[in-house]
């Protein structure tokens, strides 16, 4: 086997239900000790992909590699329990007549002492030897967590699939436990693929996201690069809030209320969206009815008033109704700011942190 060859490798996948494609040509490919994210909202083919992977459901169309030896495609097929593959999922699924560490060992084959020995190297890893002769209602949720990580690790898989598995967890106890998961994963350099359809958990945990879309994988980089340059309109949304205003091309330039954006490529006359982040909205003082000067990196600043105003914990959200067509903007500053229902202020945005895509639909 080559250096190179990826632990995971999936080419062409499809599956179709009622004629419809839920999975719809996807191809990935994972390397030992990276973690990929599939990502996406609810019903847009994760969780299949993952199960084909699996072995639990069958592909209508494509390959699947591990360590670069088919194991699966349309005629021949490796039993789920021969691919060396690790399941978890959101449903824990732990035996609850069998004690902790039996619930460890219960993949596990060979003597009765080894599967133990081997049930406490990881109980002990996940910090939860001292419940090894427990059961698990014994356990909190994300107690039992550990536990299913500690069994699905215990016969060594090469690659572990993970189907939402801290979705039920505690908001409190997430963040800890899931860094406590990619820490032991990649110290036994276990390729792992990650369905989720949170983008923040995606991008704390993620080497790299594939983004997905009605069946089909739209982007695929790393966290940074999904983020700051996303495909489309869409995938710029689905990370965070987003304000979007519509101008018409003239020149490779559209006009707007906040100067002009350069639209290379896009035919006169179409028009395109110019997408922004609400954290990327400059806000300043009216002065007598005007607005600080234009700049290169803030382009014209535009008037709007204040609709609402939160504060959300570590930063305030604004709601603006701009003067130039009664649209809504909003914007996210720092700490607390709270101006008050109908204050007018002017706000400008990041000429390097708007995206311009041709328009498709109302906005």
């Amino acid at each position: 086997m080559r250096p190179d060859t990826p632990r995971l490798e999936i080419r062409d996948l499809v599956r179709s239900y009622g004629g419809r494609r839920v999975v719809d040509d996807v191809s990935l490919s994972i390397q030992p000790g990276q973690v990929t994210c599939l990502l996406g909202p609810s019903g847009c083919g994760k969780s299949t992909t993952l199960r084909i992977i699996a072995g639990v459901e069958m592909q209508d169309a494509g390959e699947i590699f591990v360590d670069g030896n088919l194991i699966c495609d349309t005629v021949f097929r490796v039993p789920p329990e021969r691919r060396s593959i690790g399941l978890m999922f959101q449903d824990f699924a732990l035996f609850p007549h069998l004690t902790v560490a039996d619930n460890v060992a219960f993949g596990l084959s060979g003597p009765k002492p080894a599967r133990r020995a081997r049930a406490m190297e990881l109980l002990e890893r996940v910090s939860l030897a001292h419940y090894a002769d427990d059961y698990p209602h014994a356990l909190s949720g994300g107690e039992q967590q550990r536990v299913a990580l500690a069994r699905a690790l215990a016969p060594k898989p090469r690659i572990m699939l993970m189907d939402e598995p801290f979705s039920g967890l505690d908001n409190r106890l997430r963040d800890g436990i899931r860094d406590e998961t990619l820490t032991l994963l990649k110290e036994v350099d276990t390729a792992v693929l990650l369905v989720t359809h949170e983008p923040q958990e995606a991008m704390r945990m993620a080497d790299e996201i594939a983004l997905m879309r009605d069946g089909r994988i739209v982007q695929q980089g790393a966290p940074y690069n999904i983020y700051n340059a996303p495909v489309d309109k869409a995938a710029v949304a689905f990370f965070s809030d987003i304000n979007v205003i519509r101008g018409t091309v003239n020149g490779a330039l559209t006009e707007t209320p906040f100067g002009r954006f350069l639209a290379p490529g896009v035919p006169d006359g179409a028009e395109v969206d110019i997408v922004f982040r609400p954290q990327h909205v400059g806000i300043d003082f009216d002065r007598n009815g005007h607005g600080p000067n234009p700049t290169a990196r803030e382009g014209v600043a535009a008037r709007g008033v204040v609709e609402r105003a939160r504060f959300l914990g570590n930063e305030s959200l604004v709601e603006f109704r701009m003067d130039f067509d009664g649209s809504t903007l909003k914007a996210t500053v720092p700490n607390v700011f709270l101006p008050a229902r109908g204050t007018p202020l002017w706000l400008t945005v990041r000429r390097d942190r708007c995206f311009v895509f041709p328009a498709r639909g109302a906005v």
